[in-house]
């Protein structure tokens, strides 16, 4: 419990001398004593000589009584504090921290050119950085091939396993899916003019040339390439990659020709498999809906698909794996900083990599069409 006493300075000023605890239990009371001083004394001395203890409340009160002396043109000082009890007294005289401006944000469409170019600045290096890796991937690859390089059969076998053997079970149903779909709506449209029979037309090539492998390579890179993104990147944080380095052993060969390699003869296979679960699911429906026998089905298949399809799209399949590996590689190694990063370039790298693909896809069909390939 604090206690004030009244006495006179050697100068005339009133001499407040505070004792105890001087805490916000106690403030109301300090105040109402501290409020009471003569008005006729040219200032004001604090003693807090005898104060055992204050707090944020008791240093207000204190400071509050000695403000309101200085406004109203007296002295007003506060001594014999202790150090700590100084030390908070003279923090709460410090003047609040200045309110934050915000800046003037000037001109919006200037500042819209600006994020523009920004941006397209941050792509060009991206894609300078993708070209570089894209030579050095070659490069290592290239000399694999040709027995130059150390081939690492274990990491590819490895690499197989997860891309293709792991990804059996949801290709399959994913396809199977695609195909029931496809030969749903397709028959659908085709009753309205008496065709049913050519949906079996219709499931045979789409699935062969272009649904099967496009969807096929969708999945392994949401599946696959997000996978080499988020491993690569995670060796990254490590520093493993920069252990590689320091034993004199390259990271495009250890870590990317690999998972090259294999997603590109993963998804040769896979192409194939999901192909023929998507004319299985479309067989059903024929079956089922349009009570066409399975022998009949797959007669009309044999007549309604061309070499020239199957060829198309057993194509394309490698081109698109060595597309998605080569995108998750190049994100997982562009990952720096901290675990976020992973996560962003795990993300990105699906992305482009699906777009990559569809972008590929739309010129494959533009390029064998034009080679007379319909």
């Amino acid at each position: 419990m604090g206690s004030m006493s009244w006495a006179k300075a050697e100068d005339g000023c009133a001499l407040a001398r505070l004792s105890g605890r001087l805490t916000i239990d106690d403030v109301a009371t300090l105040a109402a004593d501290l409020a009471a001083t003569p008005p006729a004394a040219p200032g004001l001395v604090i003693d807090l000589a005898g104060v055992t203890a204050i707090d944020t409340a008791g240093a207000w009160a204190v400071n509050s009584t000695a403000m309101l002396w200085q406004a109203a043109g007296h002295s007003a000082r506060i001594t014999g504090a202790a150090p700590a009890i100084d030390r908070l007294v003279q923090s709460l005289q410090a003047p609040p921290p200045p309110m934050p401006v915000r800046p003037d944000p000037g001109n919006p469409v200037l500042a819209r050119v600006a994020r523009v170019g920004a941006a397209l600045i941050h792509q060009a290096r991206n894609i300078g950085a993708f070209l570089a890796f894209l030579g050095q991937t070659l490069q290592v690859l290239g000399g694999t091939l040709t027995g130059r390089r150390r081939l690492r059969w274990h990491a590819v076998v490895h690499q197989a396993e997860a891309v293709g053997v792991n990804a059996l079970g949801i290709i399959a149903l994913l396809l199977f899916l695609v195909g029931l779909v496809v030969a749903q709506q397709g028959a659908v449209q085709l009753r309205q003019f008496g065709a049913e029979v050519f949906t079996v037309n219709l499931i045979g090539r789409a699935t062969t040339r272009e649904l099967g492998i496009l969807l096929t390579a969708i999945m392994v890179a949401g599946r696959s390439g997000s996978a080499f993104a988020a491993q690569i990147g995670s060796m990254k944080l490590n520093q493993e990659v920069d252990a590689l380095k320091t034993i004199g052993l390259d990271p495009i060969e250890v870590l990317v020709v690999p998972r090259v390699i294999a997603c590109s003869l993963m998804l040769l296979g896979l192409a194939f498999y999901g192909g023929l679960w998507a004319l299985v699911g479309g067989g059903l429906f024929a079956w089922v809906d349009l009570k066409m026998p399975p022998s009949a089905y797959v007669t009309r298949l044999q007549e309604v698909i061309m070499m020239s399809d199957f060829v198309v799209g057993m194509i394309k399949a490698p081109v698109f794996g060595f597309i998605i590996a080569l995108m998750g590689c190049f994100q997982g190694m562009q990952v720096t900083g901290n675990a976020e990063s992973v996560g962003q370039r795990t993300t990105q790298a699906v992305v482009e990599a699906i777009f990559v693909v569809i972008v590929f896809d739309a010129f494959f069909a533009v390029f064998f069409s034009t080679l007379g390939y319909n």
